[in-house]
Parts: structure tokens; C-alpha cells; sequence
């Protein structure tokens, strides 16, 4: 069965009269587009563009990770999703672009950049605590590293997701499958803090919150956006010049779990991934660190 063929291909004759694409190049983009939107409706489950969220786009991009595709590869699919969906926004197949915010990744380099964990501390205690808003972001920020979560599952957490009592978050996840992560007692006391102390504020009469545990400054669902830049401007806060965007956070929490000696499978089960091949990319990164341990402290390294 072919997904959105109809709509993939007015996109390649675009590129073919509007941009004057060679031939190979069309080809690539054609592959890129048609594993892309596969994805999109066979494994997600979305027959209309206008569905498609940066979480989704989110999830493909693990995908493609996990096949240890060139940097330049991962790049030219981004590329194509990119010009794709701002294609779709020009045709008004869907109201907005959800990949704008999706970076190329840097030449050399085909692991995600993750905090070390002093740079987490910095992050993570920058919110002004004494603040409503500050509350808010301290309960995100410790939310996210705390369980991994995805942008999207972040903003579109409900309030009876969390099991207090149990020290527990239930996650509906990819495919609607859902998932039990622990929660640590410092993201606990953030939550907590929040919940009593900044919550009500933000809940505002007439506004509907759809049960949405994290809300705006008026009351409503957060916006992907509002996520963005609580993440970036904490860590410009904290002194952090690295590219940091809402899964560096995921991309740390299974780093940080894996150097403390984590068994692969239960970071798999944490982070909702379907197949292991998605989970080891973390094994790079944790095989990075002990090389840089072993070259920094042992005596002939």
C-alpha cells in the first residue's frame, strides 16, 4: 500500500519543474519521501499530513538512527521532510510546518549531543523556584531527565499520568502503547512543588486545560514552542553552549543511565522503544565515554 501518494507526488514534480532537481537527485528524495510517509501511515497510523506532529517526525528520525545511516543521509531525509511539509503548508494540506524545528545534525557526527551530568545540575536548578512559572519549568526539567520523556509526550501529559504514590509515571506512548517509568524524589518534590504551588494559578477560569498537567502562562495546553524554549533558555541560563533542544534531555537520561551500569533492555522499556536496534545507539555514546575515561585516567593510555 502506498501512503499519501497523491500528495508525495505533486512534491517531486515540484522539485522537477519548480527547482530544476536532476534526476538522481529526484530519485534520492522520492526514497527519502516514500520510506518517510510509510512510517508516517503505516507505523504511526496517520492518513492525513495535517496529523503530523515534530513527535512523530521525532520518532522516524530514532528510526533512522538506529540503522547507522551517514551523516549526510540523516541530513538529506531531514532536508526532505522539511521541504516536504513546507510544501504541504503552501498546497494547504496542513496548517503549519512541524519540522521547522528539526536541526541537521553536524558534519562528523552522527550521535545526538547529550549534558554531562554537572551541565544537567546547572540546567535543571536554573528555574527561579521562588516563581510560578519558575516552579512550572524546575518541574519539567526534572520531569523529562527524570524519565525521558519525548517533547510530545511532555506537553501532552495528563494529571492522572502520575501515580504518586507509586513513585510512577504512566506514559501512552508510540502506538498508543503505554509504558511505566519510576520517578525520582527530586523530580517528585519539583512536581509536587508545582502541582500545589503554581498549577492553580496557571488554571484558569473558562480556559480549557483538557486535563493537561503542564499549562501555560493563560492557562492552557503548552505549546511545543513554549516546551522549546523553556529547555533552550535554561540552558543558556546555565552557561550551556551546546545545541540543546527538549530531547537533549531524553538523549541524557539514557546516557546517564547506561554509564551508571543500566541494563540496555530496562532503558528500552523506559524510553518506549519498540526495537532494541533504536536503544543501542545509546551504546555509542556510552562506549564514547568510557574511551574518554580510559584515555584520561589510565597511565599508558
Amino acid at each position: 500500500m502506498s501512503f499519501f501518494e497523491k500528495e508525495r507526488n505533486q512534491y517531486l514534480y515540484f522539485l522537477k519543474l519548480e527547482k530544476g532537481l536532476a534526476g538522481n537527485s529526484i530519485s534520492a528524495y522520492e526514497t527519502d519521501l516514500l520510506r518517510y510517509l510509510t512510517f508516517i501511515g503505516r507505523d504511526i497510523g496517520i492518513n492525513d499530513l495535517s496529523g503530523i506532529t515534530l513527535g512523530h517526525i521525532e520518532k522516524y528520525l530514532e528510526e533512522l538512527l538506529a540503522m547507522n545511516l551517514s551523516v549526510s543521509t540523516i541530513s538529506r531525509n531531514i532536508s526532505t521532510i522539511r521541504g516536504f511539509h513546507q510544501f504541504a503548508v503552501m498546497e494547504r494540506w496542513s496548517p503549519a510546518n512541524p519540522a521547522e524545528l528539526i536541526e541537521l545534525p553536524r558534519k562528523g557526527r552522527n550521535l545526538p549531543d547529550v549534558l554531562d551530568q554537572d551541565e544537567i545540575a546547572r540546567t535543571l536548578e536554573s528555574p527561579d523556584r521562588s516563581d510560578t512559572l519558575g516552579k512550572r519549568n524546575a518541574a519539567i526539567l526534572e520531569l523529562m531527565y527524570a524519565t525521558g520523556l519525548r517533547a510530545s509526550e511532555t506537553i501532552e501529559l495528563q494529571t492522572d499520568q502520575l501515580v504518586t504514590e507509586l513513585k510512577l509515571l504512566r506514559i501512552i506512548g508510540k502506538g498508543n502503547k503505554e509504558r511505566l517509568v519510576p520517578i525520582g524524589g527530586m523530580a517528585l518534590e519539583a512536581l509536587d512543588d508545582y502541582r500545589k504551588n503554581s498549577r492553580p494559578f496557571l488554571l484558569k477560569r473558562g480556559v480549557d486545560s483538557q486535563n493537561r498537567l503542564f499549562l501555560s502562562y493563560r492557562g492552557k495546553p503548552l505549546s511545543r514552542m513554549s516546551l522549546w524554549h523553556i529547555v533552550t533558555d535554561a540552558a543558556k541560563e546555565a552557561g550551556i553552549t551546546k545545541t540543546i533542544h527538549p530531547h537533549t534531555l531524553r538523549h541524557s537520561f539514557a546516557t546517564h543511565l547506561l554509564e551508571g551500569g543500566a541494563d540496555l533492555r530496562a532503558v528500552q522499556e523506559m524510553l518506549g522503544h519498540v526495537s532494541i536496534l533504536t536503544t543501542e545507539i545509546y551504546t555509542h555514546i556510552d562506549r564514547s565515554f568510557l574511551e574518554e575515561v580510559h584515555k584520561t585516567y589510565h597511565p599508558r593510555a
